[in-house]
């Protein structure tokens, strides 16, 4: 009986250390939140957007269901894609339109951070779909560099579109990171 008492006293004691040195772990974490502006240019001889497939049936589609997008597109840390805003990295990646009744794009991209920049070079990978929203919540789901382990959200906004397809959208970023 006493040989297992101390085996319960020892167990809970382990287990207790556990916890302990899993919530200093989780302490250890850092937070960052920033605001970028993504800026996907779609048409004029400097288009950051390429259309490299689409679905037999994508352009009797509403919603271009099916169509792949490739991006290289600036952010910026104002809405203007010219001064006074500073560009701070670019969105590199691609977005399907992934939704068949209503416009919803699946999102995968790095945002990857200017070398000269307080991020110097790190990375942030965002994963997800994208709705067709005023506001939507699309996953950090990994980082490079000062972003490693990071996971979190971004609130995208769009801040201003036209008819032809170039947006300006305003991502509130939410990270947590070693």
């Amino acid at each position: 009986m006493a040989a297992s008492s101390s085996f319960v006293l020892a167990a809970a004691a382990l287990l207790l250390l556990a916890v302990t040195a899993a919530a200093e772990a989780a302490g250890q974490q850092k937070e960052t939140r920033m605001r970028v502006y993504w800026h996907d240019v779609v048409t004029g001889p400097n288009s950051t957007v390429a259309k490299v497939a689409e679905a037999p049936t994508s352009r009797a589609s509403a919603t271009v269901f099916g169509t792949v997008y490739v991006i290289d597109d600036p952010l910026t840390d104002g809405p203007s894609l010219t001064a006074p805003s500073r560009l701070v990295g670019r969105a590199q990646g691609m977005y399907v339109s992934a939704g068949k009744e209503t416009m919803s794009l699946l999102m995968a991209m790095s945002f990857v951070f200017a070398a000269d920049g307080p991020y110097n070079g790190s990375s942030v990978a965002i994963f997800g779909p994208n709705p067709a929203r005023p506001v939507r919540e699309i996953p950090v789901v990994g980082g490079t560099g000062a972003f490693r382990f990071a996971r979190g959200y971004c609130r995208a906004t769009t801040y201003w579109y036209n008819a032809a397809g170039d947006a300006t959208v305003q991502y509130d970023i939410h990270i947590r990171h070693d």
